[in-house]
């Protein structure tokens, strides 16, 4: 048997299960060009049209909401029929990240080409992979016959930017009813129970623009910026003592990422101005106010050896996030998995932040993260999600949320939000 295929023991919705479909949907979507990019308008647009033309097709109750101007996110309603139960959302983004240079690729990234059973393209792994998947295992399910329950479906924009969408759905009523969220990201079959947190920071320079050649009537701070990011090596190594090594999700990293200062065409001159760009990456306990204050602190610190001035922005602030591994979200997918691939999936911790996240710590909503597609595949040229995934993974998920719906109904307090920390 195949991995992911019907087999002893198989299901109603296993035979159901339209997996051309699901392949065909991923298609569909990845030949949308829907990148996040700075002003960029109706960026997902042409992706919720398809998806809300897909749910209308099914006879589901759905609504079409624009978080900006154009970024319209599809969340769709769908009672099981079969009494009074929890509340399951799957959840995914339609938006994706440029393609960068398309000379670097080696198929177009907007192809949807199948080569030796790998689907290439811009969003195939993160995550319309995903959200084909979800969206068609939820639909086996429905046709298999009545559930308790609902299951929500959020095809939500902007998580590659500010996460709009999530922060709008979060801050809904319907969020208030929804009892646990699978975040159908790519990770590689890992079962990911915790999310690193992320800390955007931007530190803005002043000093005192001169001539090159009379450093001493100037105050640099592209000195003072090479200052900071040597600091900022030794904030790192403090984070890291201060609050150890997560088994799943690594250590706090505190990384610069942009350093600006200067004209290349005006090399005589010291600027006035510059701008140091940090990237922090957290795990579960850590106090990011206590980290940001010692960001700002050595900053500080270094700017003034230049006698140059630090102005410090906090551009976002996303909680690392962790669910315990015995909550009936997560053994109802290890067991989901288990009977679709003959053994139990790994453990594991998302490197970065998903919609997950804000919808965690705005709405308090226990996440987990599982999802078709490769865990660093995510962003590169030449993206990929191996096509038997797709059913594969929506198996899955109609299998998890059937039990976790059944299991649920019979056991309710154990849904209760607040599994997540």
């Amino acid at each position: 048997m195949h991995p992911g295929q019907p087999g002893p023991g198989a299901q109603p919705w296993d035979s159901l299960l339209d997996t051309e479909a699901a392949v065909a949907l991923t298609r569909d979507l990845v030949r949308l060009r829907t990148v996040n990019a700075e002003g960029a308008e109706a960026v997902e647009r042409p992706a919720a049209e398809l998806v809300s033309e897909l749910f209308t097709r099914f006879g589901w109750e759905h609504t079409v909401t624009e978080v900006a101007p154009g970024r319209p996110s599809v969340v769709a309603v769908l009672d099981g029929g079969g009494g009074p139960g929890p509340t399951l959302m799957f959840e995914g983004h339609t938006d994706v990240v440029t393609e960068g240079d398309p000379r670097d690729w080696s198929v177009d990234p907007y192809g949807a080409e199948i080569h030796d059973g790998r689907m290439y393209g811009r969003g195939t792994a993160d995550m319309k992979s995903g959200l084909a998947a979800m969206i068609h295992g939820v639909r086996a399910l429905q046709l298999a016959g009545p559930f308790p329950g609902r299951i929500v479906l959020g095809v939500l924009a902007d998580e590659e930017g500010m996460m709009l969408g999530a922060k709008a759905f979060a801050a809904s009523p319907l969020a208030a009813e929804v009892d646990g969220v699978v975040v159908c990201e790519p990770e590689g079959y890992e079962v990911c129970t915790s999310a690193r947190g992320g800390i955007r920071l931007r530190l803005d320079l002043t000093g005192v623009m001169a001539h090159g050649a009379m450093p001493q009537e100037g105050r640099n701070p592209v000195a003072a910026g090479a200052r900071i990011v040597e600091r900022l090596a030794e904030v790192q190594q403090w984070a890291v003592a201060r609050y150890g090594t997560h088994p799943h999700a690594g250590s706090v990293t505190v990384t610069p990422t942009v350093l600006l200062g200067g004209d290349p065409d005006q090399l005589n001159v010291i600027p006035a101005h510059g701008v140091v760009g940090v990237d922090v990456r957290t795990v579960p306990g850590t106090d990011h106010a206590e980290l940001i204050a010692r960001i700002r602190e050595s900053a500080w610190e270094a700017a003034a050896e230049s006698g140059v001035d630090v102005v410090q922005t906090v551009v976002d602030d996303r909680p690392a996030i962790e669910i315990a591994e015995d909550h009936p979200l997560v053994t109802g997918l290890v067991a989901a998995h288990t009977r679709v691939h003959g053994a139990p999936p790994a453990f594991g911790a998302v490197p970065g932040t998903t919609d997950g996240t804000v919808l965690t710590r705005d709405a308090g909503l226990p996440t987990v993260v599982y999802g078709p597609g490769g865990k660093w595949i995510a962003h590169q040229k030449d993206e990929y999600v191996e096509v038997r995934e797709i059913g594969e993974y929506a198996r899955v998920y109609a299998a998890a949320a059937h039990h976790f719906l059944t299991s649920a109904a019979a056991h309710p307090a154990a849904t209760t939000p607040g599994g997540t920390v």
